[in-house]
């Protein structure tokens, strides 16, 4: 810590470089950590906001939030169409598609950020799809009956209550 004050007559800057040279002299600057390597997100400089995404990116979150509207509603279409099927109910995907078409009016009418036209979703597109892609899904989910579980009067397996509580039926 410097505890030199600063003599009148001399300017700020002035007294700055002769205490940094003092210092050099007396080897303060000496092996210091990261000393010879190059400076960390230096070709960064020209986002300002570089750090916040690397903090957010570090932390786990969603960076989509710090994109200019018209590119996060495009981002979030995007991820829509590509998760549609994984929605349970056409009621689901209904909600999803309406809510995402009203977050791109309310952008229509109160632009904001770069230009970049965004497009409404297609509802009847996007069931189609959801349609289309349920088969496929179902097969996957839905496990056939166990080989050696007995069938009731109308055919179906029976299990017991504990194996049913736990999910899961032994073969």
């Amino acid at each position: 810590m410097i505890t030199e004050r600063k003599p009148p007559g001399m300017s700020q800057e002035t007294w700055v470089e002769v205490q940094i040279r003092r210092a050099m002299e007396e080897g303060k600057f000496d092996n210091l950590p990261g000393a010879g390597k190059p400076l960390r997100n230096l070709h960064k400089a020209g986002d300002p906001l570089w750090w916040a995404r690397e903090k957010a990116r570090a932390e786990g979150l969603d960076t989509s939030a710090m994109l200019p509207p018209s590119l996060r509603l495009r981002k979030e279409k995007q991820r829509l169409h590509d998760t549609i099927a994984d929605l349970p109910s056409e009621k689901a995907v209904r909600e999803a598609v309406e809510d995402l078409n009203a977050q791109i009016k309310e952008h229509w009418r109160a632009p904001s950020g770069p230009s970049v036209p965004v497009a409404l979703m297609d509802l009847d597109e996007a069931l189609e799809r959801w349609r289309a892609a349920r088969p496929a899904r179902d097969a996957a989910v839905a496990p056939g009956p166990a080989a050696d579980a007995p069938a009731d009067d109308r055919g179906r397996t029976r299990t017991g209550w504990w194996r049913r509580i736990i999910g899961r039926v032994r073969a």
